[in-house]
This record gives structure tokens, C-alpha cells and sequence, in this order.
């Protein structure tokens, strides 16, 4: 007997997918313990309990446990000693700039505001010396990318999510260009972190994002080796976007350039 034709019958309905949670139990877990850690609440020192005893208390398996104290570990905020005890670590002193990536979601413990100009100020600092060390460094193929992303970038506007994203593939050309292995992966984990960009107030960015005439000139100083003023103009540009420490000299300059600035 002839098998009738799949021809013209409808697709086969796929199966019906689980529910998708917008967060597994072992990321609430890592972010509350995360948090606890970060605030002092669990101060350095402090032995955690065990597996069991947290899976009881935060009500969940002992498998969304495991996977939480392995992120903490691998976050240097804790240390997992050989028979399974874990004790809290001074972060301050052992984790990484990979924590930066968490701090969004740790915004009522830490001062999230201080942390972010903490980022800025940071990628001020590798810029500019990126900078420098791309003019002194880069192949002239990179600089005539450098140069040529610089005239073009002007394309993205005025749309600000455009330059943001313009701004971060032309910074990417430079930190690259200049060879420092280092500088390119503290790069990375500012922008994954997303403070120093994504989350930084839009007024406090355009200054430096709509600065296109800097940008080009920034290029061309780099493209001529030009050391010393690439890294001059590379750290102006960048300060732009690094909010004043209210109470100090900074704000005092900040305030009286915006004095200036109104007459």
C-alpha cells in the first residue's frame, strides 16, 4: 500500500519547550552570597557553612550550591580548601577586574557611582598610554586603519548608541595597535563589565562622544608617532566622561569650568 504524500500537510508541531526562568537558582544564589561578601556582611575570614547547611538555608539543591561557591572561587571571593571547606577572602585584595562584570547587579552594597568613575578613571589612564604606545608601535596598516576609522566615525551620528558602539570598535583598533596584551584584556573587561560605557549617564558621555574633530586629530597624532601628544589629547578627551569626586579639587574645576562655560 502506497504511504500517502507529505506533500502539502502541515509541519509537524515542535515539542513544547520547559519554561525558561529569567535567572537559575544558582545565580540568585551566587549574586546573594556575592553580595554578602562584597558588603563585609560575611567578613574575610569567615568560614562558610557547608553544602548542605546552605542548601537548606537558601532553600534549593545542592547542585545550584556547588555551582555558586565555584563562581565565587573563580571570583577570588572566596577560597575552597581540599575536604570542601570555603572561607571568605578580603576581595580587595584578591579578586580580579572580572568583578566589575557582577557589580551592576551589587548596586544597594557597593557604591555603584564611586565604581563607575573608578572604571572611567582606569580607561583615561590605558587609553592615553595606548595611545602613546600605538604611535610609538603600530604597523603602518594599523595606523591607516586608526586614521581612517577616525574620519569615518562621523557616520554614526548624531544617534549616541551608534558613536558609543563606533567609539568602542575605535578604541579596540588602538589598544590592539599598541601591542599591550594586558591594556587589550583590561579593555575587555570594561566594556563586559559595561560601566565604563554602557551604563555610564548619557550627558556625561556626549561631550566626549560628539568631540569628532578631536577624534581626527587624536588619529592623526597617533599616525604621525607623534608619542607625546597622543597621549596628551587621548587623556583630555577621555577625562571628559569622569564625573568630579564631589569635595575635591576636581569638582572645584569642574564647577568653574561650567562657570565658564555660562558667560
Amino acid at each position: 500500500m502506497t504511504k500517502p504524500s507529505a506533500v502539502g500537510r502541515p509541519p509537524a508541531e515542535p515539542p513544547a519547550e520547559a519554561p525558561i526562568r529569567r535567572e537559575s537558582l544558582s545565580d540568585q544564589v551566587f549574586a546573594r552570597l556575592r553580595d554578602r561578601l562584597l558588603s563585609g556582611q560575611i567578613a574575610p575570614g569567615t568560614q562558610l557553612p557547608g553544602e548542605r547547611d546552605l542548601a537548606a538555608q537558601f532553600g534549593v539543591n545542592r547542585h545550584a550550591i556547588r555551582e555558586a561557591l565555584k563562581r565565587l572561587d573563580q571570583a577570588r571571593l572566596i577560597e575552597t580548601a581540599h575536604g570542601g571547606r570555603t572561607t571568605a577572602l578580603d576581595w580587595r585584595r584578591t579578586a580580579g577586574l572580572d568583578l566589575v562584570v557582577s557589580l551592576p547587579g551589587a548596586g544597594q552594597v557597593l557604591a555603584l557611582e564611586g565604581a563607575q568613575r573608578d572604571m572611567l578613571e582606569m580607561r583615561a589612564c590605558i587609553g592615553a598610554d595606548a595611545a602613546r604606545l600605538c604611535a610609538l608601535r603600530a604597523a603602518p596598516q594599523v595606523l591607516e586603519a586608526v586614521v581612517a576609522a577616525a574620519e569615518n566615525y562621523a557616520a554614526h551620528g548624531p544617534d549616541l548608541d551608534e558613536l558609543d558602539a563606533a567609539d568602542i570598535a575605535w578604541w579596540r583598533l588602538v589598544i590592539e595597535g599598541c601591542g599591550n596584551l594586558a591594556y587589550l584584556l583590561a579593555f575587555n573587561s570594561l566594556v563586559g563589565g559595561a560601566l565604563a560605557f554602557g551604563d555610564t549617564p548619557r550627558q556625561q558621555r556626549t561631550g566626549e562622544l560628539l568631540d569628532v574633530p578631536g577624534r581626527i586629530r587624536l588619529a592623526r597624532l597617533i599616525a604621525e608617532r607623534d608619542t607625546r601628544g597622543a597621549e596628551l589629547l587621548a587623556r583630555e578627551l577621555l577625562s571628559r566622561s569622569i564625573p568630579a569626586l564631589p569635595g575635591t579639587a576636581d569638582d572645584e574645576a569642574t564647577a568653574a569650568d561650567e562657570r565658564r562655560a555660562r558667560r
